[in-house]
Order: structure tokens, then sequence, then C-alpha cells
């Protein structure tokens, strides 16, 4: 694989290999194409004008963007700048806005003017308490009152060397949902995520010959590696900052887009879509399926239309453990998560930490591409066991033939369309509206989304949509607002007092 560079050489490196490399933004708001070398000049300007505004090495560097070219841009300004580049869903409320930007000390924070009905100024301004002196910078076609302008950064005025840091440093940060009510934040090097590009180069080849469509928000592990493989690799990339599959459709058509990565919703949404519109997909040759639980049915759609997809299963602490290969045999392309990464390794151990050589049990995973720990360093000895390994929180095996096969989710969390939704978070809502004493959230089986969110509640009826003003009133993303409510006259539980999720989960679903 080479040797490992820091996230600038990296970049250097591809725009001199690879300096036309194509980056297509398909938008409503800011469309463009744009090489990747006109990518690097932008963006050492915007890592000089970094300096020049303060930012040191080590600073967070906040981006709150869909996939536009700033983006790209502001990532190789920060690693001009050695400074902590931290992306951040566009779909964040105040609530999780706030967090993110007080518990990683934001230096920078960049976002649209607007963006699909949002105003930026004001979600800000919502915020409470946002950490001293931070800088607050727009994209957009208007300027927003105590914001600099995106364009200001483009002409640094005073020119200044870029800041040397080692490819081991702590230099990116996302936050992900997991099983406490808060997002957590996960820690990156450019070691861990240059090797995560470089495995998957690995395992699928040429990487660098691709054209390839990402659907994913930048904010996410997922959406950030498509435009990270783009910068590290010179592979060109459609990026769109909002989902259609009739679109998808024709960009695939168009553009001959050879890869891509979704959801079952992505996949699903984009047969039907194609095959509606008689657009021709014979370009796409790979398909990767990851982030939700993947129906076989939509699988077998795939291979029907003569696309080879395959499952993935990662994290934002381990990006990609294990992926399927289409040589793989149709039942493991169906049936399993595919094997491990070159590099990476599993175990499987019981709930004593013992090693079990058959049978289901905990799945613990190690590799070079393994996060270097939480931001919040009291969430790190529960997630690590001895010896370095990662507590997935999810359940499996690995069959005889190597392939993993998950068969429960230790974490609980409901994965809705890909994006991660607590529980804890939903049920902590859920006990704040009047009359309600005791809620239970759980994930509800959906082909199109993976996932959708059900409620049961002790106390009071309550309706969906007084559940949705409340959440809304709490400043909560949409998509973590319950689409299910059921009323029990007590919630089942153990001798303890825990609620019995397993038996929520048997009950039977809502249609």
């Amino acid at each position: 694989m080479g040797e490992t560079l820091n996230f600038l050489d990296a970049f250097r490196l591809a725009a001199r290999r690879k300096p036309d490399s194509l980056f297509v933004s398909y938008s409503d708001v800011r469309p463009e194409t744009v090489s990747l070398a006109e990518i690097m000049r932008r963006g050492e300007a915007v890592g000089q004008s970094l300096i020049a505004r303060g930012v040191r090495p080590g600073d967070v560097v906040a981006v709150m963007l869909p996939p536009w070219s700033e983006w790209l841009s502001l990532m190789v300004g920060a690693a001009f700048a050695g400074a902590v580049f931290l992306p951040v869903v566009t779909i964040y409320k105040a609530k999780e806005l706030g967090f993110v930007l007080r518990q990683s000390k934001a230096r920078v924070l960049v976002t649209p003017v607007s963006f699909r009905g949002v105003d930026y100024g004001q979600l800000v301004k919502a915020c409470d308490e946002l950490p001293d002196e931070l800088l607050h910078v727009v994209v957009g076609e208007h300027a927003l009152p105590d914001a600099v302008r995106f364009e200001d950064l483009l002409s640094p005025g005073a020119l200044s060397q870029p800041v040397n840091v080692s490819p081991d440093s702590f230099a990116f940060l996302v936050f992900t949902s997991g099983t406490t009510a808060d997002p957590k934040g996960v820690m990156h090097s450019a070691r861990t995520l240059l090797s995560e590009i470089d495995a998957q180069a690995a395992w699928r080849g040429d990487v660098a010959s691709e054209i390839y469509l990402s659907p994913w928000p930048p904010g996410h592990v997922a959406g950030a590696l498509q435009l990270l493989r783009f910068l590290a690799k010179g592979t060109s990339v459609v990026a769109m900052d909002q989902w259609n599959a009739a679109e998808a459709a024709e960009l695939i058509e168009r553009f001959r887009i050879t890869g891509s990565s979704g959801t079952p919703f992505h996949i699903a949404g984009l047969l039907d879509a194609a095959q509606v519109g008689g657009r021709d997909l014979s370009s796409l040759r790979d398909y990767v399926l990851g982030a939700a639980p993947v129906p076989a049915s939509v699988v077998q759609r795939c291979v029907d239309a003569g696309i080879s997809v395959v499952h993935a299963y990662g994290s934002s602490e381990h990006p990609t453990v294990t992926m399927g290969k289409a040589s793989d045999p149709l039942e493991s392309r169906l049936n399993t998560e595919g094997r491990v990464m070159p590099g990476s390794e599993v175990l499987i151990v019981d709930d004593d930490g013992r090693v079990l050589e058959t049978g289901s049990g905990e799945i613990l995973t190690k590799g070079p591409e393994l996060f270097l720990g939480y931001l919040d360093d009291r969430l790190n000895q529960a997630a690590f066991a001895t010896g370095g390994w990662y507590r997935t929180g999810d359940v499996g095996f690995l069959d005889r033939d190597g392939y993993l096969r998950i068969t429960d989710r230790k974490k609980d969390i409901i994965i809705r369309g890909g994006e991660n939704i607590s529980s804890r978070e939903v049920e902590d809502a859920m006990r704040t509206i009047a009359g309600i004493t005791d809620a239970a959230a759980v994930a509800v089986k959906d082909d199109r989304l993976g996932e959708r969110v059900k409620v049961y509640v002790e106390g009071r009826d309550v309706t969906l949509d007084e559940i949705r003003q409340h959440f809304i009133a709490l400043g909560l993303a949409k998509q973590k607002i319950p689409e299910f409510v059921e009323r029990l006259p007590a919630l089942p539980r153990n001798a303890t007092g825990k609620v019995l999720k397993a038996e929520l989960r048997a009950r039977p679903e809502p249609h």
C-alpha cells in the first residue's frame, strides 16, 4: 500500500498524478464541475487565509455543507493549516449543532447562507453558548451579518507555508449517534482514513479509474470518504446534494458511472426510476450496500438487473471492516456482509470476553483504519477491549468460508435511511411529553429505508402529530421523529426493571 502521507501531501500527490480528475456537484443551488488541480489551488489559498485569521495546528474547522466544491477546498485548507477537519451533517438542528460545536471547541464554522429551507444564520443564533471567537463563514450568494463570505478566503493576502503534521496526528473528527443520547466525537488521523481508501483500492481494484456517484451527505463517514477519495486518489465523483432517484439514474447514464453505494432506499429507488424512465444503468459495475439492514430481495433485484451488488459492514469508528466481492457466491452476497478487508481483523467473543471459535458473539475489530478514540475520553474504556480491540456492539459470527454474518445488535440504535438514530435520545424526548410516564423506541423493518422508528409508551394516548410537534419544538432532526406509536398498559421489564426490547421487537409490526 506504500508509505502513508499526511492529508496535504496525499492531496498534492494525487493532484500531480491526476490534475484533470473531475468533481461534479449536481445541485439546484450550486451546480459546478471542477478539476482536482483547481480544487487544490483554491484549497491552499483557503489554508493560508485560515492561518492569517488565527487558526492554529489542532484547531477544529467545522464544515456544515452539502457535497459542494467548497467542502473539498476547506478539507484541503484545514490540512494546509494543520487543523482538524470536522464535517457536520446539514440536518442538525440547534440542539445537536450546539453540542457538537461546544464539545469540539470549534474555531471555525462554515455553513450555507441557506439550504433546503434552513436559515443557517438563525440556526447558529439558536445554539446555546458557542465557543469563544467562533468564526462563522458562509457559502452562498448573500452575506450574513457577523459572518465572513467563503469567497473572502480565496484571497489570503499574506502568504504562508503549510503546517507539517504527522500522518498519525488527530486530523479528522466526525460525530455519530450511538447508544447514548448525545452524539459521539470519533477521532481519525490521515493514516486511519487513507488506510481505508488503500484497503478499498486493494479490494476492489484501481479506484482511480472509477467514476463514482455519491448520494451520501458528507457529514457522515460514508459521504466524506467519497469526497476524500477524489482528493487522495483522483477518483472522479458526481455528488448529489439532494437525493432524487430519477435524477440519479439519468446521471449514471450521462456520466457512465462505474460505481456507487447507498442503502436499500437508494438502490430500490434507482432501479424503479431506471425502469420507469428507460435509463441505461449498464455502466454501473459495482454497488456497495451498507449503513442499514439490507433485505435479500433488494440484492436479488440488482442481480436480476445485472448490477454487481455487495454488502459492506463498518462504522464511523472502523469505516469498512468487511465487504463482499462480485465474484462471491450469490448466497454469500445475499446473506452476509462479505469477508474481512485487507489489514483488518475480527474476533468473536462471548459476554465474558472469551474468544469463540464457533457460534455467535460480540464482534470485535482491529485494523489500520480503526479510529484513534472518542473525543470524550470517558467513552473509551467501554469502547475498547484488552489489546486495543474495538467493541462494535454488534453480534454475529464468521462462517466456515470467512464471511461475516450479523445476527443481532447490542447497540441500541435505529438505522433509518443510513442515519443512526439513538433510541435513548428518542425516549428521552418522549418522556418530556406531559402524561407519558415511560417510552421505548425500537426499529421497525422497512424495505425502503431499512428501518423506521416506533415508540411504545406508558401513560396516556398520544398522537403522531402531537409527537411531531413536540420533537420539532425540541429542535430535533425530523429523521428522529417516531413514525409509529403504540400505548401499552406497561412496558415489559425484567426483574431489575430494564425494558425488554427483544419482546417489543418481537411484537407484530405495523402495516
